[in-house]
């Protein structure tokens, strides 16, 4: 995804996907990845083995060309396989390193905290350290379509992922005999329409006065105008429980997709191949 977004992919690791852009690949990225699940902004990068190399290490990062004077910051992340094992411990060496580098780049000896949320969160990976602010803040997963969910919902991304290696294409024909709320056929009328899963919501980092609301608005102007008009995609969707399937209707109709889906009550006992007339 993020190769056919046209971006250079520099590290895959297990969970974490690396790449190098811009301010608009940072939008793009938020607006059109299917499968992420939120896109980090790394701002730091290093080794520390002692609590003084990770407050140093931290301090050491430009955190001013990011965060306003006023900036809230709270901070967030885990540690594996390291010396710094205590997770509470590095949020609070690593939350006053910050505290200290904005403190003197503005001149202020308490920060305010008053102003838009730039949430920190860490990484620690054999004694490497990784500082990164979350520019998605509601998981990505979160389309905003899915207001109610019945029993043991799928994600919205892993549902979209096992699609890709499904091959979703403009004339597929889909079929799903226990589609519950409706997300596979959603997530698939997203697919061959072609239309980015980011486009209705909204991303934390849009309110970062880094980061201006033209770019903002610019990829979605992309989205929109890669929305595919005329296709012949058709999503079959049956379940035993009605409930479920009003939930399906009300979540296609806030995807905006309804036209695409058809659903009925039935037992997959029963099921079989409908008519695509």
């Amino acid at each position: 995804e993020i190769q056919d977004l046209g971006y250079d992919v520099s590290l895959v690791e297990d969970g974490r996907v690396t790449f190098i852009g811009d301010m608009d690949a940072l939008c793009r990225a938020n607006i059109f990845l299917r499968t992420a699940e939120r896109v980090m902004l790394q701002v730091g990068r290093f080794k520390a083995e002692t609590f003084d190399e990770l407050f140093e290490g931290v301090r050491a990062i430009p955190l001013e060309d990011w965060l306003p004077r006023d900036a809230a910051f709270p901070v967030k992340g885990w540690s594996l396989e390291s010396q710094l094992h205590s997770v509470p411990d590095c949020q609070s060496i690593i939350k006053k390193a910050a505290a200290v580098r904005l403190g003197a780049a503005y001149g202020l000896s308490h920060m305010p905290e008053t102003g838009v949320l730039y949430q920190m969160q860490f990484s620690i990976m054999k004694d490497e350290v990784r500082i990164y602010l979350d520019t998605s803040g509601t998981g990505l997963h979160k389309r905003g379509y899915r207001k109610v969910a019945n029993l043991a919902p799928i994600r919205e991304t892993l549902a979209a992922g096992i699609l890709d290696i499904a091959r979703i294409y403009p004339d597929t024909q889909l079929y799903d005999p226990f589609c519950g709320s409706g997300t596979f056929l959603i997530e698939a009328a997203y697919k061959a329409k072609n239309i980015a899963p980011g486009i209705y919501r909204r991303f934390a980092a849009e309110k970062w006065d880094s980061l201006p609301s033209k770019i903002w608005q610019t990829s979605r102007e992309e989205a929109i105008e890669k929305i595919r008009k005329d296709i012949e995609f058709t999503a079959f969707g049956s379940d035993i429980s009605q409930d479920s399937l009003e939930i399906a209707e009300a979540n296609a109709r806030r995807a905006g997709i309804s036209g695409l889906i058809r659903l009925e009550t039935a037992d997959v006992k029963n099921f079989t191949i409908p008519d695509r007339k």
